[in-house]
């Protein structure tokens, strides 16, 4: 749907879960943390638009990836450089990988982990199936790659996709670009060093496990509706955001929490009608500490709160679009990728704002 009413659009104070708000409108220069009333709380301008996204540090810094003129060409949500920024708006730590796109995260122990592309070795490439055919990169197929890396900027650990997995076991969606194997699109390091990863164009989420390189889960189906955001919640559950459930159109999409031994799910959320919550890219969910979840919504450029009993307790539409210019893909559109809630007296944010 196209929204008309624009900030805070829905608020019932005794059931939200108060705190503060981070998002960087897609296509522009800004990351703005908001009060529950959509007033502006504080903001980081950044040097170059977002990689997709930004969130807070325990240390209050904010840990962003901005887009680089160098890289890939014609692939989504590219980043290229990673910054931590402190509340002033100093860059204390930068690193540069003109490859890597969507996802980055500090590591527990102070490393940094992120996505990056890596053109496919021609007979690697010769073994990937499926995806739509006339959507080939002029360079061959890209595939993927995880580096972590000290303080220093040195690689501490990697892995590659196409040197660790059987990749005709992992083909492609139908309907898929031919152009990316497989477009992962989130990670999540654990404690003990495994990685969560999710594969968008394979209909596919995974746990790598460090010391092996292979899988210790895996689920690929096209009921994840070629998903974002995969992620392990503190109750040791697993939660995704299904972008395109299967069913035929008005299905919408959901925001999934199951078991990771049965799959089975134990929490959804859905829209209704079903076709009121419909994201077919981006997105994400955050669960929060009094067990609500935190949904976005991104490709309108809604943020939500719903309770366990799925009512919807606070709800803002964002009014930063991107100006009307014709030749810009996102012309016209508010989009976010993700957004993350903060507790204000939080290590986040500690003093740095005034509690509301």
């Amino acid at each position: 749907m196209r929204f008309s009413n624009f900030g805070v659009t829905e608020h019932k104070r005794e059931r939200a879960h108060n705190g503060a708000t981070l998002f960087s409108p897609l296509g522009q220069n800004m990351t703005y943390l908001i009060g529950m009333k959509g007033e502006i709380l504080h903001r980081w301008m950044l040097e170059a638009p977002p990689g997709n996204y930004a969130y807070l540090l325990p240390n209050g810094n904010l840990l962003a990836a901005i887009k680089t003129p160098n890289g890939p060409k014609g692939l989504h949500a590219k980043g290229g450089k990673i910054q931590e920024i402190t509340w002033e708006g100093t860059v204390v730590w930068e690193y540069q990988d003109d490859n890597q796109h969507h996802d980055f995260r500090r590591c527990d122990n102070g490393n940094t982990i992120y996505l990056g592309w890596v053109a496919l070795p021609t007979a690697a490439a010769a073994r990937v199936q499926g995806g739509l055919p006339g959507t080939e990169h002029e360079d061959g197929i890209y595939g993927e790659y995880i580096r972590e890396v000290n303080s220093a900027g040195k690689t501490v650990w990697e892995w590659y996709a196409h040197e660790n997995l059987e990749i005709e076991k992992y083909p492609r969606a139908p309907m898929a670009p031919q152009n990316e194997w497989a477009h992962a699109n989130s990670i999540q390091p654990l404690e003990n060093g495994d990685v969560l990863v999710s594969w968008r164009h394979n209909n596919l989420i995974a746990v790598i496990d460090r010391q092996t390189g292979q899988f210790s889960f895996e689920w690929m189906g096209s009921e994840l509706g070629h998903q974002h955001d995969f992620q392990m919640l503190e109750n040791g559950n697993y939660m995704v955001f299904c972008n395109q459930v299967p069913g035929g159109i008005g299905q919408g999409s959901k925001v999934l929490e199951f078991d990771p031994v049965t799959k089975e799910p134990v929490w959804e959320y859905q829209g209704t009608p079903k076709y009121t919550f419909a994201s077919p890219f981006i997105s994400g969910a955050q669960r929060l500490k009094n067990g609500n979840t935190l949904i976005c919504e991104g490709q309108w450029g809604r943020v939500f709160e719903v309770t366990p009993q799925k009512e919807v307790v606070w709800e803002y539409i964002s009014p930063f679009f991107v100006p009307n210019i014709s030749n810009r893909p996102d012309s016209g559109t508010n989009l976010i990728f993700r957004a993350y809630r903060y507790d204000f007296d939080g290590p986040e944010i500690q003093n740095r704002l005034i509690k509301l």
